[in-house]
């Protein structure tokens, strides 16, 4: 049996649809399986958890072979001991391409850094995932296209060639258990690497609506941000994207490699979930 952690979320709703879908046992693990339980696929078991607290994984980790696992909790090797002791044999980790050549004093390449050294010392046979933003980043344009056509983003110069999470669990989905994939690191990428105003353009053909894309200027975007998002992170994020030090605009071909199939363009992501922006 395969765990799915996060599985409410973006990446592992779709893996435990991808896994069911292949007759492979899922179990999925979300912090409140009442609040949560209707984002999850009907007659899936769901177990709730909390990554940040090991010790309430080991009744979640009875009879688990393999584990998807979101990175950037607490406690990583305590989560990795509890899982050793349960017996699982592989972890699939979700990192980011961040880390590849980044710098360990940014606090988002620091936090996927130690997400992976933990895994690789767990004692466990890994897995590491290392997409691309994700085109489900879009959705936080949801409550200004409720209210008119403007969408107002920051880092409007900077293309990344985002990645369907769809992608992600099906790569997920293709290594799980897989001995073949033991020990590997893989880089993922979208189809094409677009701008903010790229996708708003997309989007509006989707939704047939007259949208624009606004550029927000630094100072404004920095304080928005910091009202959801802790100092550190922020300053990750203008680091990356202001100051340049992350380029995520290379496209690799490890989806088609891993699936067999061209990973979904953008307008393939809009027009899934275009309902959400209505």
């Amino acid at each position: 049996m395969i765990l799915v952690t996060g599985a409410s979320g973006h990446v592992g709703s779709e893996l435990v649809k991808l896994l069911t879908d292949q007759g492979r046992s899922a179990r999925a693990l979300v912090r409140s399986p009442d609040d949560t339980a209707s984002g999850v696929r009907s007659g899936v078991e769901v177990v709730g958890g909390d990554l940040n607290r090991p010790e309430s994984l080991s009744e979640v980790l009875e009879g688990i072979d393999a584990v998807f696992l979101l990175g950037g909790f607490a406690d990583m090797p305590g989560v990795l001991a509890q899982a050793r002791a349960a017996g699982v044999g592989h972890v699939v980790l979700l990192s980011s391409r961040s880390v590849v050549e980044g710098h360990p004093d940014n606090a988002v390449v620091a936090m996927h850094l130690g997400s992976e050294a933990a895994v690789r010392e767990s004692g466990i046979e890994w897995t590491l995932l290392r997409p691309s933003g994700f085109m489900s980043n879009t959705l936080q344009w949801q409550a200004q296209l409720r209210v008119g056509d403007a969408v107002r983003a920051p880092f409007a110069g900077v293309p990344i060639a985002a990645i369907d999470p769809y992608d992600i669990a099906a790569v997920a989905a293709a290594v799980l258990g897989d001995k073949k994939h033991f020990g590997v690191a893989y880089t993922l990428s979208g189809p094409t690497a677009l701008l903010p105003a790229d996708q708003v353009d997309i989007l509006a053909r989707v939704l047939d609506r007259p949208l624009r894309f606004e550029a927000q200027p630094d100072d404004e975007a920095r304080k928005e941000m910091l009202q959801t998002t802790p100092a550190n992170y922020v300053d990750a994020f203008f680091r990356f994207f202001a100051a340049g030090e992350f380029d995520d605009t290379p496209v690799v071909p490890t989806v088609a490699d891993l699936t067999g199939r061209q990973p979904r363009t953008f307008e393939d992501w809009a027009t899934a979930h275009a309902e959400v922006f209505r």
